[in-house]
């Protein structure tokens, strides 16, 4: 690189290929504009947490055969090993006021981002599509209660698509509100955003309280033991469950950028961040935890839906006021968490035609055709077919952006040269080959597992212990792909200062 080069923006032209690249949305964050603190980052996470999916993932593992404990300790150790790289991409984005699909040039090339960002955000097409459903099934167990009519509508969608009519038609009413905010503008959800902040807390602590007064009291669900006959059965959930936690926030662990592009310093996001996510994930979960074991000594069988638990009760109004929370709670989490960071993604694939509207819309078509509803059917999709699929894509990206950043670059960027289409990120036509191919191997270790779960394969297709890398899936593709990459790219230095060495010796 040119050690000339400097990091002013203004530098940036089309003439210099920078237009192909740069959008609004796209654009560096000037330092004066940068006014996010530690609270702000911690109110983020705390908001981000008490979401319903956090307490399905807990009950999740309650349904899986552990005890409150273990569960509460696989979620707090899950949550705390992915603070790590998402303190460690939050870096550029505070240093250096750019997004995600922008850091990504750095190491996979100004065109070659493109890859890591699409991956990224057909992830959270899939969360859309999640969210999307819950608060859509809140509506129908609101509105069957008023039109009972709604149960028993004749059947109109094909079987295999598994869609009941009456779920279905409240899904699609709850996708074209999620499309309408969409075309309204993000500013539209803030007051929806101070609604959840208010009401979800209020909401879980109800809840954890009819939990304790049902069950009479904490012992019994405290005292409901884990399912596991010996340490290998429990061993052989544990590991694959902890990479499930991991893979829950490993989409943010990516695009943390998107948000921490607006701190004030370094020392904000880090703190806020240590402060917002491990602490709510587990004390959200632990509330999970507890009123999914009472409803195993309420009803004779795990909920681990809350939206379905809701459903149990007959008061009309209680029922409704609780659906409509849900709603929009689940609305308002979903256009911050799950359209904004995806719109910033396909808007990299075509700054000057894409914006933010146009990629809520593509986001909210692929949320629909990703089929959320089978996803989250039971506790073995949701952890195994989904978070731990996702997460064998996104963990070997997240190492070859922390090396590269960390290692190669030495969290030096030159911002101005990241919008150019011919400069220090071009690489090889604008793709970095190196991070190409660490990024197939880093993920080629987990196939075998990942087409055993959706049963592609039979068992006997591989060795046992290729098969069970799957369980490990976003440690695996992390180390593999980031390794790689380091050994890649040095061996790349070493031979280009051999060639300037030779070059000016026989000069």
């Amino acid at each position: 690189m040119n050690i000339h080069q400097t990091n002013d923006f203004s530098l940036i032209s089309p003439s210099g290929g920078g237009g192909a690249l740069i959008n609004e949305d796209l654009a560096p964050i000037p330092q004066e504009k940068r006014k996010w603190g530690t609270w702000n980052y911690a109110a983020l996470w705390i908001s981000m947490s008490l979401c319903i999916p956090t307490y399905m993932l807990a009950s999740s593992l309650i349904g899986g055969g552990m005890n409150w404990w273990q569960a509460i300790l696989t979620i707090f150790l899950g949550n705390t090993i992915v603070l790590i790289p998402m303190i460690l991409n939050g870096h550029a984005g505070a240093k250096y006021g750019i997004p995600f699909p922008v850091f990504a040039r750095a190491s996979f090339g100004v065109r070659g981002a493109n890859i890591p960002a699409v991956l990224r955000a057909i992830v959270a097409c899939g969360w859309f599509g999640i969210q999307t459903w819950i608060g859509g099934f809140a509506l129908y167990q609101m509105l069957r209660l008023w039109i009972p009519a709604l149960q028993s509508l004749p059947q109109i969608f094909p079987p295999w698509t598994g869609l009941a009519t009456g779920p279905a038609i409240c899904f699609f009413i709850f996708w074209l509100i999620n499309m309408l905010i969409v075309y309204l503008g993000v500013e539209s959800i803030r007051k929806l955003l101070i609604f959840k902040a208010i009401f979800l807390p209020v909401a879980a602590l109800a809840l954890l309280f009819w939990a304790i007064n049902a069950a009479n009291g904490l012992g019994p669900i405290l005292e409901q033991p884990s399912k596991f006959s010996n340490s290998s059965q429990f061993f052989n959930f544990f590991f694959p469950a902890l990479t499930g936690m991991v893979g829950f926030w490993a989409t943010l662990s990516l695009n943390i950028p998107d948000f921490t592009r607006y701190a004030k310093s370094q020392r904000a996001q880090i703190r806020g961040q240590a402060i917002g996510l491990p602490p709510s994930m587990t004390l959200f979960a632990f509330i999970g935890v507890v009123v999914t074991s009472a409803t195993a000594i309420v009803y004779g069988n795990t909920i681990w839906d809350p939206v379905q638990l809701a459903g149990q009760f007959q008061n009309k109004i209680v029922v409704s006021f609780a659906m409509i929370a849900v709603a929009i709670s689940t609305l308002a989490t979903n256009i911050a968490a799950n359209i904004v960071s995806p719109a910033n993604d396909f808007s990299n694939l075509w700054p000057r035609k894409i914006n933010f509207r146009t990629g809520g819309y593509i986001t909210g078509i692929i949320g629909v055709l990703i089929f959320p509803w089978k996803l989250i059917a039971d506790p073995t999709g949701y952890i195994f077919q989904w978070l731990i699929a996702y997460s064998s894509l996104l963990g070997p990206v997240g190492g070859i952006m922390i090396v590269d950043y960390y290692f190669i670059k030495k969290q030096k960027l030159i911002v101005n040269e990241l919008y150019r289409l011919q400069g220090s990120y071009s690489y090889k036509n604008g793709f970095n080959n190196a991070a190409i191919i660490s990024l197939v191997l880093g993920i080629l270790p987990n196939l075998p597992g990942f087409l055993l779960q959706v049963k592609v394969i039979s068992s006997t297709a591989f060795p046992s212990w290729i098969s069970q890398l799957y369980n490990y899936a976003w440690f695996v593709g992390f180390f593999v792909s980031g390794i790689i990459y380091l050994a890649i790219m040095r061996y790349k230095t070493s031979n280009q200062l051999i060639k300037e060495t030779a070059y000016v010796v026989a000069d």
